[in-house]
């Protein structure tokens, strides 16, 4: 499968650069410029090196180092909501014109 349509840079392209030692979305890019053009394949990458134990993604170290929870982890915990009670009828004076 395609990683950098850019490029033309497979999956098998990039797993290969981090079998090599590349372990982050500049050094894969040094090696087969996959996401050196658009900027649309980065993602995918960067989830290809948290994948194989290279660096992950920048927002997950950061939330890690901020004690915030993995936010996919919190949708599938998270609690469904209850319907509400309906509302009571409130009659509203009319004023004749």
């Amino acid at each position: 499968m395609y990683v950098c349509m850019c490029h033309a840079v497979t999956e098998a392209q990039v797993k290969q650069e981090i079998d090599a030692g590349a372990n982050t979305p500049r050094q894969i890019a040094k090696g087969c410029k996959a996401g050196t053009d658009c900027g649309s394949c980065v993602r995918r990458i960067q989830a290809l090196l948290g994948e194989h134990g290279a660096r992950p993604c920048p927002t997950a170290r950061l939330a890690a180092r901020l004690g915030l929870a993995d936010p996919e982890a919190e949708e599938l915990q998270a609690p469904q909501p209850q319907p509400h009670a309906p509302l009571p009828a409130v009659a509203i004076p009319l004023r004749a014109a």
